[in-house]
């Protein structure tokens, strides 16, 4: 299932989800016109690695991923989520919400493989946590969602709590999964940064969203 958009309406400008977008895809732009040798070394460089951290690239690589489907697939899933998160936040809230996220998902990544000398980057910590947040302001919304049905390619309205929590329960259990093997020179998808990034962005959405609603949403 791909899903394609919510069915919520968005009262106000999408502006932090708008530049958050148009930056990492710059930054990727960036990273594809480096040399592969180059590449490697600015990854390291920025990327978070548990077994030699530096803080500063808790940050820098919430901006960095690693191939194309990575990046579109990130983006894509932010612009479903976070227009209507950023809309009942407000921008300047949403931004730091979004870092939040992202910090706790690199944090939550370095309990769990604390060794682990390969570089993490990507904005899906970050990502989750919007998601996460989506869960708990709209529970009764429904997501556009492009499903294969045998032969044929339709749309189907799926309730967002389904999608939601399903991908929550595969983030969740393929982290366990990976905690019986060795992260020191495996690479792989950091799932217990997704979750520290959800259930972050759950408990944060409640603190940052004002209590009085905009003008548009009232």
């Amino acid at each position: 299932m791909i899903p394609l958009r919510s069915t919520e309406r968005v009262y106000s400008p999408a502006v932090v989800t708008i530049s958050l977008i148009i930056a990492n895809i710059l930054i990727f732009l960036y990273e594809s016109s480096l040399d592969p040798d180059v590449l490697n070394v600015f990854i390291a460089r920025h990327g978070v690695v548990p077994d030699r951290l530096h803080l500063s690239t808790m940050l820098t690589s919430m901006f960095l991923h690693g191939g194309w489907l990575h990046v579109i697939g990130n983006m894509w899933f932010l612009w479903i989520y976070g227009r209507n998160v950023e809309d009942i936040m407000g921008s300047s809230r949403f931004a730091l919400f979004y870092i939040l996220c992202g910090l706790a998902a690199a944090l939550v990544h370095i309990f769990f493989n604390p060794f682990s000398r390969v570089p993490t980057v990507g904005a899906s910590g970050a990502i989750a946590g919007v998601m996460g947040a989506y869960l708990i302001k709209f529970p009764r919304a429904r997501i556009i969602t492009l499903v294969p049905i045998f032969f044929f390619i339709t749309t189907l309205e799926v309730p967002a709590v389904l999608l939601l929590v399903y991908w929550f329960i595969i983030q969740f259990f393929s982290g366990f999964m990976t905690i019986g093997y060795s992260q020191v020179s495996q690479g792989g998808v950091a799932w217990f940064a997704h979750v520290g990034g959800f259930v972050t962005g759950m408990l944060l959405v409640s603190v940052l969203v004002p209590r009085k609603p905009s003008r548009a949403w009232q």
